[in-house]
């Protein structure tokens, strides 16, 4: 569990982040599971864009993208939702967490 200080930190980091993986018509693809999860691997902290008419079905895919990833959600906003999964074995040159010099 992250702590509130954490939360703040990462929500400023991800303020000059793009998203890096839209989910779209199609929905959550295996194509679209595999880049998420590679994303994750990579960067920690990364925004996803939810290309969705309804702000329920957005809160449902969102929802669906962390129990099946195991990822926290750090923010929503609209269709884009910035998350946060520890990779096992960060890498300095890729992670966004360890690139980042705020706080």
């Amino acid at each position: 569990m992250l702590t509130p200080k954490q939360k703040k930190r990462f929500r400023a980091i991800g303020h000059t982040l793009r998203p890096v993986v839209t989910i779209a018509e199609k929905g959550l693809t295996d194509n679209v599971n595999g880049e998420i999860d590679r994303a994750l691997n990579d960067h920690e902290l990364i925004k996803l864009k939810i290309v969705a008419d309804d702000r329920h079905e957005r809160s449902d895919i969102i929802s669906l993208i962390a129990t099946t990833h195991e990822l926290q959600v750090i923010q929503k906003v609209g269709g884009i939702a910035l998350v946060y999964r520890a990779a096992k074995k960060p890498n300095p040159a890729l992670s966004n967490i360890l690139r980042s010099n705020i706080f």
